[in-house]
């Protein structure tokens, strides 16, 4: 069994490792703008996160950092993983580019006990991560361990609704439930859907009572659930944008959700 989630593990780790080439030099991630002082992250995880400043921060699933670096913009003491050793190149010579300080480790996340210790005031987690680990009740785990008494973790994610249609969202092609490993071979990314990339890859879908449910688990108070009706990422087909940063599929403009969001303290 694990011999064939390592394997699965393995596949998914070599499709993100191929990925970060194209995604550094995509329009999608507004690099240069970056670069030049903009912050990656949008208005919704810095108003829900709030005041950073001084705080240890701890980013699971972090790419190639750049919400890592910004969250250093704001004056968190920054400390982050990854399971794509491209993506962690990356974001170490993003940092020292920029000289902005930070920690990146690579690292399965199911294996960051081992290669990581402490707790952090903050831990920060966002936007198409959970669909690649196929166990909840060991992310949270992992995840809670890192929290300091008194502080929280952050997720904000994209919606299990938004996972269960096609890829060109016509029909309802997956379980809401986490009942099985969702097996695909997909073409470019959705930082550039014309990239030269073609993988298999492995995934799951995780309803939002098993997240919760996972925390609470672990001895967390979950203090704030929301959801949104709409992405703030336009990494979707056929959306279209209503406003700044906010975009919504065509055909089905406020009748679903796209993302949510929680907060889950550890008592003090």
């Amino acid at each position: 069994m694990q011999e064939s989630l390592d394997l699965k593990f393995a596949a998914n780790q070599e499709m993100w490792n191929q990925k970060t080439g194209v995604h550094l030099d995509s329009d999608f991630y507004e690099l240069e703008a970056f670069k030049q002082g903009d912050t990656s992250l949008r208005s919704v995880e810095l108003e829900e996160v709030g005041e950073v400043s001084g705080k240890s921060l701890l980013h699971l699933q972090c790419h190639f950092g750049m919400d890592s670096l910004s969250w250093v913009r704001q004056g968190a003491e920054v400390t982050a993983m990854d399971f794509s050793s491209e993506a962690i190149k990356e974001a170490r010579n993003l940092s020292k580019e920029l000289e902005l300080p930070a920690t990146f480790i690579e690292s399965n996340l199911y294996d960051l006990p081992s290669n990581l210790q402490g707790e952090f005031d903050v831990v920060f987690t966002s936007y198409g991560v959970l669909g690649w680990l196929p166990d909840m009740d060991r992310w949270a785990e992992v995840a809670a361990q890192y929290v300091k008494p008194g502080g929280f973790l952050y997720l904000i994610e994209f919606h299990p609704v938004i996972w269960m249609h096609d890829e060109e969202v016509n029909h309802i092609e997956y379980d809401y439930f986490n009942t099985s490993v969702i097996e695909e071979i997909t073409e470019g990314t959705y930082a550039d859907r014309e990239a030269a990339l073609k993988h298999k890859s492995y995934s799951w879908n995780h309803s939002i009572s098993e997240v919760v449910g996972a925390l609470i688990r672990q001895g967390l108070q979950i203090s704030q659930l929301n959801e949104f009706p709409f992405s703030t990422w336009d990494c979707f087909p056929n959306l279209k944008e209503i406003g700044h940063r906010k975009y919504v599929f065509k055909h089905l403009e406020g009748k679903i959700p796209y993302m949510y969001s929680l907060k889950a303290h550890k008592p003090a």
